[in-house]
């Protein structure tokens, strides 16, 4: 499996977003993870479409929007005509979940879902064979910044033995050590928020990223 690095703009200078996604673009990054949150679903309230579509009017690395919303279908068409390249949603939304995905497909993006710590990886099972992606939370949502919850690779283990050709993202606590632990469970995509950018040298911290997960 491609290993792949999505520096998460949460962790990011806000006053300062383009700067920002340049930086991730010059330091190779795979992808850009947007993480959108409502208040209602995570007790956090972070960005939406508009600023979205601001955002890929001067980046060119695909966007990977993590939604964080109650309601993610009444939104789907909204981020991808702002310029999602990959929509990811949470099972645990109150949304019909099988809809969602037909909607994310039917706007031209790939569709991912998400769970939460607390559910189990089957809850996904049912829509594998429409999905591009699945992400598994190694913290709660809602805030950046968490530790890292190791107890949740036995999610990524059965997922990737019963799904050897789907990719796996991990989001939440990734560093160059933990990276190691998420790539030998079994996943390729990882979301890294502070170890990015708060690196002097977001390049060279990417790079370590991709050596370390694919050498376990």
């Amino acid at each position: 499996m491609d290993i792949k690095i999505s520096p998460s703009m949460l962790a990011s200078d806000f006053a300062n977003l383009e700067a920002e996604l340049k930086k991730c673009e010059n330091a190779g990054a795979d992808m850009i993870h947007l993480d959108v949150m409502d208040g209602h679903f995570v007790p956090n309230i972070t960005i939406g479409a508009p600023v979205i579509k601001a955002m890929r009017a001067v980046c060119g690395v695909p966007f990977d929007v993590h939604l964080m919303i109650s309601d993610p279908l009444k939104y789907i068409e909204d981020f991808a005509d702002a310029g999602a390249d990959v929509i990811t949603f949470h099972v645990e939304c109150s949304s019909d979940i099988s809809k969602t995905i037909d909607k994310i497909i039917a706007c031209g993006c790939k569709a991912s879902l998400s769970v939460k710590p607390g559910t189990d990886i089957e809850a996904v099972y049912p829509y594998m064979d429409r999905l591009s992606m699945v992400l598994v939370m190694t913290v709660e949502p809602g805030f950046g910044g968490q530790s890292f919850m190791a107890d949740m690779m036995p999610k990524i283990e059965k997922l990737r033995a019963d799904y050897p050709e789907v990719d796996i993202q991990v989001d939440g606590g990734v560093n160059a050590e933990t990276v190691k632990v998420c790539a030998k469970a079994g996943a390729n995509v990882f979301v890294a928020g502070s170890a990015v950018f708060k690196s002097s040298d977001p390049a060279a911290t990417i790079q370590l990223l991709k050596e370390n997960a694919g050498n376990v």
